[in-house]
């Protein structure tokens, strides 16, 4: 199975939200927001996103964006979302994503990538171990504004 990530395309974004959608369970992705968002960040360096693909169809993504810690000279990465198709996962996609990630913040010389997982997402959990990642963080979020 060969699989080839690059980085996303507008023809990807359908894709896109399905993945969001289906396998991360996200309710503030949809078809008015997608589009406006990705068309945003395009051209701006700190946001990534990129695409699996097998066959010339998407099988997963990740998206990241850059940030800058108080008292350190790099910046780091934060992983907003990745996901793989169901019936896509445990065939090294998500493996392959993490190290395309890790490849970039290394060349690029972020210090760190950090990422968020939903509580009760005990498999993704076991992934992100598996894949070097430590969970001695505990991450709270408020919303302020409610999303329409």
């Amino acid at each position: 199975m060969d699989i080839f990530i690059r980085e996303i395309v507008e023809k990807d974004y359908p894709a896109l939200l399905t993945l969001w959608n289906n396998e991360l369970g996200n309710q503030f992705v949809n078809a008015d927001n997608i589009a406006p968002h990705y068309d945003r960040v395009k051209d701006d360096a700190r946001y990534k996103t990129y695409v699996a693909l097998q066959d010339d169809q998407v099988v997963g993504f990740v998206s990241s964006v850059q940030s800058f810690g108080i008292g350190f000279e790099s910046s780091f990465m934060q992983i907003i979302g990745i996901a793989v198709k169901q019936e896509m996962q445990n065939k090294g996609i998500g493996k392959k994503m993490l190290q395309h990630m890790e490849d970039y913040a290394r060349a690029n010389g972020f210090f760190n990538i950090g990422l968020n997982s939903g509580i009760k997402r005990k498999n993704a959990h076991a992934f992100y171990l598996k894949n070097g990642f430590s969970s001695d963080n505990i991450n709270f979020g408020k919303m302020i504004n409610p999303i329409k």
